[in-house]
């Protein structure tokens, strides 16, 4: 095994050969809860945006997300070492961006364009790690799968300031994987993630706080306590413990599944029809993102 290769493996499980069978399984049903509560609370952040905007909305899930996890888990914050503090900072400065993004994202543009944008950051790491060859035609398809996305048959639906916002989020979940599996081994239980949200809630209070005074209001911050539950507390969780349990590449190849859950989340909830052409972009996107972390994961092993 080669120096890069042992690097990826200590990164992605400790083994190639990764973990047990029972182990892989529980990591994968975290995973489908996970993303099961991202796209319904997405999807129900809708309504909730356009009554106190993305930024706002963003701050006070991460605040009161930080804030219920650091009662419960009551992270050793002095006694954390620099490197832990850095992995930290890291993870919370991407979660927060990440966010802010996404958000700002399906407020302009239907959810399942933007998880579909938002997924072309874990794809194309993953591409690079890969180099050249046949293997780029998994990014191929999901660009093809993007711009049948974009259009709903009577014209084009992506807003140019909708589709940036989705790009930025992308960037931001390409760093997120990452960060999360490295401070999953730095950090015992959930000390990392608690630690991470609240640099997160810190780095969205300047873009958030303007408009906090409309939010607090009884029905407000019960709206605003739910959500947080949904987006970010609860799937963050799932997928810290769920990283623990598989390798990234493992976990990569299921969390594909995300823009097919997105563009069923938006029609269910929000009644965002789709045609059969940006079915069929779902489709590519979807196999391009499992494609492409299936060729990792043979060409480590």
């Amino acid at each position: 095994m080669t120096e890069q290769q042992a690097s990826v493996a200590a990164l992605d499980g400790g083994e190639i050969g990764g973990p047990g069978r029972t182990t892989l399984i529980g990591g994968v049903a975290l995973c489908l809860l996970s993303m099961s509560s991202i796209q319904v609370g997405s999807a129900l952040s809708v309504t909730v945006m356009a009554a106190y905007g993305p930024s706002t909305t963003t701050f006070f899930r991460l605040a009161i997300a930080a804030g219920i996890l650091a009662v419960i888990v009551r992270p050793p914050m002095r006694r954390s070492s620099r490197a832990q503090w850095k992995s930290a900072l890291s993870l919370g400065v991407a979660m927060a961006g990440m966010t802010l993004c996404f958000f700002s994202a399906i407020e302009r543009i239907p959810l399942g364009l933007a998880v579909a944008i938002d997924f072309l950051g874990p794809l194309a790491v993953a591409t690079v790690a890969l180099g050249a060859g046949w293997r780029l035609v998994w990014p191929f398809a999901a660009l093809v799968g993007v711009v049948l996305l974009s259009h709903d048959g009577a014209g084009w639906t992506g807003d140019p300031v909708g589709i940036l916002f989705a790009l930025g989020a992308a960037t931001g979940w390409g760093s997120y994987i990452v960060l999360m599996k490295r401070s999953g081994t730095l950090f015992k239980g959930l000390d990392g993630l608690s630690v991470s949200l609240l640099v997160a809630a810190v780095a969205a209070a300047p873009f958030g706080l303007a408009g906090a005074g409309e939010v607090m209001t009884p029905d407000g911050l019960g709206t605003m306590l739910g959500l947080a539950l949904l987006v970010p507390l609860l799937p963050y969780a799932l997928e810290m413990i769920a990283l623990r349990r598989m390798p990234m590449s493992v976990f990569g190849i299921f969390m594909s599944l995300e823009p097919a859950l997105g563009a069923l989340a938006g029609f269910l909830v929000l009644g965002q029809a789709m045609t059969p052409l940006q079915m069929l972009g779902t489709g590519l996107v979807v196999a391009a993102s499992a494609g492409v972390t299936s060729s990792g994961s043979q060409q480590q092993a």
